[in-house]
């Protein structure tokens, strides 16, 4: 194993935390954005949104530049539009310029194409089989502290000072350029630390692909295939609405609670933080578990259920006038459903090898986005005409849905029969070709 791959999950790690701090840092201030641009609570939900949907029509080149130009050049395209985004939004800091702001985050948007589809293309690549699950949720999990960094810190840079809009602006500077200057050092990171691959190929499924001749890969086909394949597409549902909902609920989070808690501003991003902080736990846990136990199928089934059962409690409770109850909550239900991503996208790797781990986490991220885009938008009307308790028991409906198409997906762990030796079947074989 090479000791370059610990460096190359920690740089992309870093450049995806800070894509998700792009894409949150507008939401949990979106009374205070709201303000300072002179516009709606929808105009400013948009600014979250527009990730979900630069994403869907984006997502297929971005997986054929991935499995067609490879890893290095992906992962710098990614950090590059990041620090691209990030600089342009220096150059929004005046109440006139939202739709300026709006484009600097369509370019982040654009960036994420390019790198939440990586988590299980470097765990594989650089990873041997017994840590490949585990460098996954790592991946997947500089993407949630972004988020968690996200809600933290915007509320104690930008305090709401709606009297003074040049104080709010020079906050909201400090915000802005802090992020550019990091978003740069980390694509001149990119550029030095990440490789194509390792020197040796660290399992046996990884030097079997390896040994592929180019000519034989189809980039349409491998799509073909993985729609045909019923458990993907049953995964591809079932993912994109549990990350859905979670991009629902971390979207709309800061006008739950100040529906409820009248200022508190600060405390809805210290609630967003506590429940990325546990789903963050939450990956580790199922990482480390599926790498020890192979049980893809009962683990997602079982994180599903506690997830319903969680948004449930949370919908109950959050008007209960207790903050309290709210964080216990919030944190419970962040450590199963944001712990359920990695688990996603591994149970797709295992069950669709050999074709590429690029093509399968596209396609669950794109249904992510769109699942994503329409809870927030549904629900976000029912919390404004109703209240956040309609907005909730919606989400909790589609993932009762969820369970049930999670519990008919049949399991087949080719990529671990592989690495194992229990299947002597040669690569065309194993793909379902004949």
């Amino acid at each position: 194993l090479s000791r370059r791959r610990l460096a190359v999950l920690a740089v992309f790690s870093c450049y995806s935390l800070v894509n998700a701090f792009q894409w949150i840092q507008y939401s949990i201030l979106s009374n205070v954005f709201a303000s300072f641009y002179d516009v709606s609570f929808t105009q400013i939900d948009w600014l979250s949104i527009v990730y979900m949907v630069a994403y869907v029509p984006l997502i297929l080149p971005a997986t054929w530049l991935l499995d067609a130009r490879g890893l290095r050049l992906t992962a710098l395209l990614g950090a590059g539009l990041n620090g691209l985004g990030a600089w342009l939004k220096c150059a929004s800091l005046a109440p006139d310029r939202y739709a300026l702001t709006l484009a600097a985050q369509t370019v982040c948007a654009v960036a994420q194409v390019f790198i939440l589809g990586l988590p299980s293309r470097i765990a594989s690549v650089w990873f041997g089989p017994t840590e490949v699950s585990t460098a996954c949720a790592v991946a997947v999990l500089g993407n949630q502290l972004g988020t968690a960094i996200g809600f933290l810190l915007p509320p104690v840079l930008v305090p709401n000072t709606p009297d003074d809009v040049g104080l709010m602006a020079h906050n909201i500077s400090i915000m802005f350029y802090g992020t550019a200057i990091v978003s740069t050092l980390l694509f001149f990171l990119t550029g030095v630390v990440f490789e194509e691959k390792p020197k040796y190929p660290p399992s046996h499924s990884q030097a079997v692909l390896q040994t592929m001749p180019p000519e034989n890969y189809s980039y349409k086909q491998s799509i073909i295939n993985l729609f045909r394949n019923i458990p993907f597409v049953l995964l591809l549902i079932s993912y994109g609405i549990m990350t859905g909902a979670f991009y629902s609920v971390s979207t709309l989070l800061n006008q739950m609670i100040v529906t409820h808690y009248e200022g508190e501003e600060v405390n809805a991003g210290r609630i967003g933080l506590t429940l990325v902080v546990a789903g963050m736990v939450g990956s580790i846990i199922c990482g480390l578990w599926l790498d020890y136990t192979k049980t893809y199928k009962q683990t997602t089934l079982i994180v599903y259920v506690l997830s319903f059962i969680g948004m449930l409690v949370f919908t109950f409770t959050l008007d209960l006038g207790y903050l309290i109850i709210v964080f216990v909550t919030g944190g419970v239900l962040g450590f199963f459903m944001t712990g359920y991503l990695p688990l996603g996208f591994e149970f797709a790797v295992e069950i669709t090898y050999p074709e590429s781990e690029g093509t399968s986490s596209g396609l669950l991220n794109a249904s992510a986005q769109i699942f994503g885009m329409v809870f927030t938008l549904v629900q976000g009307k029912l919390t404004t005409d109703y209240s956040p308790r309609a907005g909730n028991l919606f989400l909790c409906a589609w993932i009762f849905v969820g369970i049930i198409l999670t519990a008919l997906i049949k399991s087949d762990l080719r990529r671990h029969n592989v690495n194992s030796g229990i299947t002597n079947l040669d690569v065309k074989a194993v793909s379902g070709d004949s």
